[in-house]
């Protein structure tokens, strides 16, 4: 860390990204022709994406000001994977461990990263820094595109359809041993 004149200090933190959720990223760019303004501001909208999960244990360093609010280090780390999803989707948590007990507090928006990380020491286990999706128990479907609801129903209905085969297949199978039950103690 290093600490400038106005008492302000600069520094690394780690944030692990624990995403359970696809994000969505614009489509790969096919020349000149490109969706976002020339003048490189998202603004514009977006009419294609392409949504993936990020790799498990996914971590990634940021250097941020003590100033740096965790509403703005979620923008920073959406940015630095290009990620056009709508950052009131995802939250950032402090992960503590306590006398073998793991313990996530999610940090509110307007809280310092840094100083947290700073009074914390560099021991991760003391605290850790992780971007989750933001679960409120309510969800906000306002905040979601049209294309991700229709992918939400297409995998809702993906399930339901598992489901319900592996409903018939136990009912089969349970049919099959009653029906030799049946046979095997009816003499004829």
């Amino acid at each position: 860390m290093s600490l400038n004149k106005d008492g302000t200090y600069n520094g690394f933190i780690k944030v692990h990204l624990k995403l359970v959720r696809p994000v969505s990223v614009p489509p790969p760019r096919k020349g000149a022709s490109s969706q976002e303004p020339a003048n490189g501001k998202r603004g514009g909208a977006v009419k294609r994406r392409t949504s993936f999960y990020l790799p498990k244990d996914t971590a990634k360093h940021l250097h941020i000001s003590s100033r740096t609010r965790a509403q703005e280090v979620i923008q920073a780390l959406l940015k630095k994977f290009t990620v056009i999803d709508n950052p009131a989707k995802f939250a950032l948590f402090e992960r503590t461990e306590r006398h073998d007990q793991v313990y996530l507090r999610k940090l509110p928006d307007d809280e310092c990263p840094l100083f947290l990380r700073l009074c914390a020491g560099p021991n991760e286990k003391v605290l850790s820094l992780i971007l989750k999706e933001n679960e409120t128990g309510e969800v906000n479907w306002d905040a979601f595109s049209l294309p991700e609801l229709q992918n939400f129903l297409r995998i809702l209905k993906r399930e339901e359809e598992e489901h319900v085969k592996q409903i018939m297949q136990r009912y089969a199978v349970a049919h099959d041993r009653i029906q030799q039950a049946l046979v095997s103690t009816n003499p004829g």
